[in-house]
């Protein structure tokens, strides 16, 4: 299978959900036939379908999502929804969006290796060389700053460990209150906060995964195109693939109204004024804007698999060069995991079968994702619209190894493609 469980862990956030209701069904019937698809799909991969329906009806989820490739081709893409009077969701169909979490990373280290392809960016440079990290008054930067690179950046061993500093992505108040600055924290503050504190090992020594560390590559993506980093990544990534549904999220609830439902039992205070209110978690119990290059796009599952097109089929996209994809994919100075596989640029990575399964998750309160690429050219993204709680229910996690097992099953996969439908 694509991961293990002890290396996807270390990617995520704290696990929040909610549990629901399900539906009654007729005593004939299976209980996750309460799963309501729509979509297309080839006869020969309805194993996939099931699968996410029993997927879904095991934890509870009411809005999922599956899109499945083949060579770049899309063979697969439905949405899910379990839907009940205590719970009522709207439809779910594959042009539904979803917050894709962590899923941003690759996307923002394939616009980094673009820039390095194209002679703009080193990628043996020092950050510190590109962004003006100034600590606050009174605080001494660490020196070893001047050790943290483009490479170690992408690789999470650019020296921050969240377990001892924190994760500045998800503590506005505390920054704030350290800055004596007001609501909402902007990744100028976020910048001067971490930057005022020692880091937490050597760099470039080990991994210890890092949203900070990504949030850094958005502003030197920036800082070298003089674009905002969503405009960049818009015009010259998604644009050519066609792809036109994704954007940056938005935090509170009215500003997601093509968006499934993000649900979380837990509240927050939110982080958007100095208001004190209490919100529901995944609509202002942390800021989408802080999120970007780390984890905040927008985006539909077939949007993703799209998107592996710059890996899957590169010649017919012109994106990523070999050298490019090389580096994505490439093993970080710190070695590997005790598995075998490793972090490369934005991606878990490990040989397989003579070739590279590639994959990664994400995870935010509202939101559980998956992305995986198989040696053999399958390509598949799964999205739900809640992560786990801890509350004895099976774990998300497991969608990567369901989903791997399914496809090894497939003895014919179909020629259709229903890329013209939607792109």
């Amino acid at each position: 299978m694509l991961n293990r469980r002890d290396v996807l862990k270390a990617a995520l956030v704290a696990p929040i959900g909610i549990a629901v209701g399900r539906p009654a069904l007729a005593s004939s019937a299976e209980p996750w036939e309460a799963v309501v698809a729509r979509g297309n799909v080839p006869s020969a991969l309805i194993p996939f379908d099931v699968a996410m329906k029993k997927f879904m009806y095991a934890r509870g989820i009411t809005a999922g999502q599956l899109a499945i490739a083949r060579k770049g081709k899309l063979v697969f893409t439905r949405g899910y929804t379990l839907s009940t009077a205590a719970t009522p969701v709207p439809g779910v169909a594959p042009t539904s969006l979803f917050r894709i979490a962590s899923l941003s990373k690759h996307i923002t280290a394939t616009a980094i290796l673009r820039l390095a392809q194209e002679g703009r960016l080193n990628l043996g440079t020092p950050v510190t060389s590109l962004l003006d990290l100034k600590p606050m008054a009174g605080k001494t930067a660490d020196a070893r700053l001047a050790n943290v690179t483009m490479w170690r950046l992408m690789q999470h061993s650019g020296g921050w460990d969240k377990a001892i500093s924190g994760d500045p992505t998800f503590a506005d108040r505390k920054i704030a209150t350290t800055l004596g600055t007001d609501l909402p924290s902007s990744h100028a503050d976020m910048m001067t906060y971490m930057t005022s504190l020692p880091l937490d090992f050597t760099p470039g020594s080990k991994y210890v995964y890092s949203n900070y560390g990504y949030m850094l590559l958005g502003r030197v993506i920036e800082e070298i195109t003089g674009m905002s980093y969503g405009s960049y990544v818009t015009s010259k990534l998604l644009t050519p693939l066609g792809i036109t549904r994704m954007w940056l999220g938005r935090t509170l609830k009215a500003d997601t109204a093509r968006e499934v439902p993000y649900e979380s039992r837990y509240t927050a205070t939110t982080v958007l004024d100095e208001s004190g209110a209490t919100v529901p978690y995944p609509y202002g119990g942390f800021n989408m804007a802080n999120l970007d290059a780390t984890g905040g796009w927008v985006a539909t599952a077939m949007d993703l698999v799209r998107f592996q097109r710059v890996f899957d089929t590169p010649s017919s996209v012109n994106l990523l060069s070999s050298l490019s994809i090389s580096r994505a994919f490439a093993k970080p100075e710190w070695g590997t995991f005790s598995s075998g596989s490793w972090y490369g640029g934005g991606w878990y990575v490990r040989s397989a079968n003579g070739g590279l399964n590639t994959w990664h998750n994400g995870s935010l309160p509202g939101t559980y994702t998956f992305l995986g690429r198989r040696y053999d050219g399958i390509t598949y993204a799964a999205f739900f619209n809640r992560r786990g709680e801890n509350d004895g229910l099976p774990d998300f996690a497991d969608i990567d190894p369901i989903l791997y097992d399914v496809a090894d099953q497939i003895t014919t996969w179909p020629s259709v493609d229903y890329s013209s439908i939607y792109f």
